[in-house]
């Protein structure tokens, strides 16, 4: 597993901890699909795809609370940082518009 936080740069798009917190689900997921890769090259049955099939789901899953964390933490440092109501309201209509875009 690479270590990815020593390559986290300062700044506004989410605090130091939001970032660490993100980091860590994501070398989790990473690590989860290795073990998929395992299953799949050692894969020697059919009864073995059910195996594979539940790992996915729990990695898809992983990532999807990656997601969610994401948008929430950026929801919160968005807005936090906003000066003005019309600009937390430019900020929340502009994270909205990620999450139709993504979700």
């Amino acid at each position: 597993m690479n270590d990815t936080s020593s390559k986290a740069v300062h700044g506004t798009a989410l605090s130091d901890e939001q970032k660490k917190d993100l980091l860590h689900r994501l070398a989790r997921v990473e690590g989860q699909i290795r073990g998929v890769q395992k299953l799949v090259a050692n894969a020697a049955v059919p009864a073995d795809c059910e195996g594979v099939a539940q790992q996915l789901a729990a990695a898809r899953k992983a990532l999807d609370r990656a997601f969610v964390t994401l948008l929430t933490d950026a929801i919160v440092t968005h807005t936090a940082a906003a000066a003005t109501p019309e600009e937390v309201q430019q900020r929340v209509k502009d994270l909205a518009a990620l999450l139709d875009k993504f979700a």
